[in-house]
């Protein structure tokens, strides 16, 4: 056997073993799905047995509450929502108000992805400069993640409607939710960034300084690719903050189109039809899920391509 043919046939049992690995997440993922389904009819099924003798109980009475039919919606009654048209006239069904709105938040949370990543991996670069500026700003950058989204939301929409005329293109409300999915993105790069820069190995640092190589020659050639498995798992959570950001900026900022907005609508409408706003947030985790998968996905081909080695026959 040639060298050609022993590398075709290494990659190809590896191929065939990541698609094993994803076939075993996907029946992971749906046996999940089915077991919350059913603990969920459970729990609802349960909470409406509960009468009023039992309200003072420690904890069936007290932590946790009776359900109905408005507070907890059938399960099927949920699945069969996302057939239905959700508005009067119309014979476009949820799932399609559901996916058309999840890709107008998709791009708002890919926009915030691409600049939290920038601005993080930046600031990480920053702070591995000196340990003094480390200690300095990390206090500054974890106060930030504690201010209230939903208060700063309609502030950045506001500003952003009234200061970006400078532009050559006109600012929409939705590049100011990005710029809201960008505020929680940034954190977890910086975070997991400054500790995959400084997971080089010593002694290649002490071998790059013996070869005189400049800071940029170190970070580019030996620690940001050290830094790489932290950074993708900083990027697993960026992506589903960036999510949430642009969920949370649509809300608090009224900007129309997007998975917030449903929301908002559903729940203004909670009492008339509570499946619908179940099935939406259904979508949102859903879209959440997919943003983690995509990122999975290049995690798994960036590592294994780094994984791959030669063979020495």
């Amino acid at each position: 056997m040639t060298r050609d043919e022993v590398a075709r046939t290494v990659r190809a049992l590896k191929r065939r073993e990541a698609v094993t690995k994803g076939g075993r997440r996907v029946v992971v993922l749906l046996v999940f799905l089915v077991l919350l389904a059913l603990a969920y009819t459970g729990y609802k099924a349960f909470g409406e047995s509960i009468d009023d003798a039992q309200t003072g109980w420690p904890v069936i009475g007290m932590v946790l509450p009776r359900t109905n039919d408005l507070t907890m919606p059938p399960m099927s009654d949920i699945v069969a929502e996302f057939a239905k048209p959700p508005q009067r006239n119309s014979d476009k069904p949820l799932a399609m108000f559901i996916l058309e709105a999840s890709l107008f938040t998709l791009r708002e949370a890919a926009l915030g992805f691409v600049f939290g990543v920038i601005l993080g991996l930046g600031i990480a670069i920053l702070l591995l400069r000196s340990t003094w500026i480390e200690r300095g700003v990390t206090p500054y950058l974890v106060a930030s993640q504690t201010v209230p989204l939903v208060a700063i939301a309609p502030i950045i929409v506001i500003w952003g409607s009234t200061s970006m005329g400078w532009l050559p293109f006109e600012w929409t409300k939705w590049m100011s939710v990005s710029l809201i999915a960008t505020f929680l993105t940034f954190f977890p790069v910086a975070m997991n960034g400054i500790k995959g820069l400084q997971s080089a190995d010593p002694a290649a640092m002490e071998l790059m300084r013996s070869y005189a190589a400049t800071r940029r020659q170190t970070l580019i050639r030996l620690q940001l690719p050290a830094s790489v498995p932290y950074l993708f798992a900083a990027f697993k959570i960026a992506a589903t903050a960036a999510i949430v950001g642009a969920i949370v900026g649509e809300i608090s900022g009224g900007v129309k189109g997007g998975l917030g907005r449903l929301i908002l609508d559903f729940a203004s409408r909670y009492t008339t039809g509570p499946p619908r706003l179940y099935a939406t947030v259904i979508g949102a985790a859903i879209l959440g899920i997919i943003a983690v998968g995509m990122v999975a996905a290049v995690e798994h081909v960036v590592l294994s391509e780094r994984r791959e080695e030669p063979l020495a026959l």
